[in-house]
């Protein structure tokens, strides 16, 4: 059970971030912020799309809401009312940090915009992220996802290693793009301590993801004249999948001729371990499909557990494959506090998702769960209230 009594301020204590965005990319890099002890206070109207769905008690306290809304306190205000606005932007001039996800042209029709903003608040960090770059013929169009993975090459890659433009069953431009979000704002304060100034930072979940992907696939095309094809060849290949052990499912990687040697071998197969594309320095990028195929092939003979003592023995790499519904008896999960579970205000026990940074001096920390929709309204404009005396 994670106790919230006793906590370390974490490296972020005493950064104020407005958290003005929608659904995950915005919200989770507020919360990564929140986690590692900034003062995050959330915006949001009544339409907040990250609530809709499923709930156990309360209307919009979605798993969803609650895995990316922790650690931040709600203040629920109407965005087109003019008092109401008058009252976020009151806040936005307390804060070191802005992040935001609403399309410009929104933005501007609120007076929200980065230079709306910037000479009442001149060293905060304005983080804007969206779809596409703001330079860009495609700057207002609507993006999610499964658009983004189009859009970056990751549906051409799945296609050409699975035969099928599949996307990625999981919103990876969204979490890449707010891991990105929290990196660049970090930078940026570190450039406002230094010197006073803040600025706009621009996240294109398109660019981000594009960059993320042709770090291996740009691969041959990296070259002028290129000197091979694009896409990283072993991940490309139809056998780069894990295996199915006697009892479940594992992936067990070879990587060198001894790692399959020694694999073949505790298979009960000595002869594939004398085959002469195991007994060279290095593999040969033309026997790697053949090599999964007899990998699969000799996988059933040994457990799971089997092939971990095996594959520790031989420093070969190895990882049971986890299955998210016993996510939580997972001894690794747990002994690290990656699943903990809390008494929530409303919503009575849920799991947590722990922190996965280490700190030695400032360890990040939740301090609060996810809020209900606009209940720290009062307190918060209460403050503002007090601070502007």
């Amino acid at each position: 059970m994670t106790d919230f009594e006793g906590t370390v301020a974490g490296p972020l204590d005493g950064v104020r971030v407005i958290d003005l965005s929608t659904v995950v990319m915005g919200p989770y890099a507020a919360q990564i912020l929140g986690d590692l002890g900034a003062d995050v206070i959330k915006i949001e109207s009544p339409a907040d799309t990250v609530r809709v769905g499923h709930y156990r008690t309360t209307p919009g306290m979605t798993p969803l809401n609650l895995n990316v809304n922790r650690n931040k306190r709600s203040v629920q205000l109407n965005l087109k009312d003019d008092t109401e606005r008058e009252q976020a932007l009151g806040l936005i001039d307390t804060a070191d940090v802005l992040i935001t996800n609403m399309r410009p042209g929104a933005l501007h029709r609120l007076g929200l915009s980065y230079d709306d903003i910037a000479d009442r608040n001149p060293g905060l960090v304005y983080a804007h992220a969206q779809g596409f770059r703001g330079d860009s013929d495609q700057a207002g169009n609507a993006a999610y996802d499964e658009t983004v993975q189009a859009a970056s090459g990751l549906v051409d890659i799945a296609d050409r290693a699975l035969g099928e433009p599949v996307y990625l069953p999981t919103i990876i431009g969204d979490k890449v793009s707010s891991l990105t979000i929290a990196y660049s704002v970090l930078a940026a304060l570190l450039h406002r301590d230094r010197t006073g100034q803040g600025q706009l930072v621009e996240i294109p979940m398109t660019d981000t993801l594009i960059a993320f992907n042709l770090v291996e696939h740009l691969a041959g095309h990296t070259h002028v004249p290129e000197t091979g094809p694009t896409g990283f060849a072993l991940s490309m290949l139809k056998g780069h999948k894990a295996v199915r052990t006697k009892d479940g499912l594992a992936c067990v990687m070879p990587y060198n001729p001894r790692n399959y040697r020694d694999f073949f071998t505790a298979a009960g197969r000595p002869d594939l371990a004398e085959n002469p594309r195991v007994n060279g320095e290095a593999i040969d990028s033309a026997d790697h499909e053949d090599l999964a195929a007899l990998l699969e092939s000799c996988a059933p003979a040994l457990t799971t557990d089997e092939w971990a003592e095996v594959c520790a023995k031989h420093s070969i790499p190895m990882a049971p494959v986890l299955e998210l519904d016993r996510a939580h008896e997972d001894p690794y999960i747990r002994d690290g506090h990656l699943l903990d579970t809390a008494e929530h205000p409303t919503e009575g026990t849920v799991r947590t998702i722990g922190i996965p940074l280490r700190f030695s001096a400032t360890p990040g920390s939740i301090r609060r769960l996810a809020p209900v929709a606009g209940q720290d309204t009062a307190e918060v404009l209460a403050e503002l209230e007090a601070t502007a005396r």
